[in-house]
């Protein structure tokens, strides 16, 4: 399986439980993994025949300021779901690192992987 990734994405967004994070925004990064459904661009050279990882982080953009999510699961699931199911992955790997969340903590975050690599 050929698959695209995206490091280090990072984006301004509304996570988590406490009154204060529902009101000020937090860097989170994305590390994501994605599965492509064939290996066909290699051969024909065609953005048609990939997922378009430009579409990918502007979709993503969009998506994640129009909402609040209290747990970074639910993050993960949200772009995961996005992932396969508007740009036809047959897998997704999704990181999400909440960065200096607390003091004595650098990041911390949630890897989830949905689909199959085969």
């Amino acid at each position: 399986m050929d698959i695209i990734f995206l490091q280090d994405f990072r984006i301004e967004l509304l996570i988590g439980i406490y009154e204060w994070e529902r009101k000020m925004p937090q860097t989170v990064q994305l590390d994501l993994e994605i599965g492509l459904p064939s290996n066909r661009a290699g051969e024909t050279d065609k953005i048609t025949d990939t997922i378009d990882y430009g579409a990918v982080v502007v979709r993503l953009e969009t998506a994640l300021k129009e909402r609040h999510f209290d747990l970074l699961e639910a993050l993960a699931e949200h772009i995961a779901h996005i992932i396969r199911h508007e740009f036809g992955a047959p897998w997704v790997k999704v990181g999400v690192t909440k960065l200096g969340m607390l003091k004595q903590i650098k990041r911390l975050g949630l890897v989830i992987e949905r689909g199959s690599k085969s």
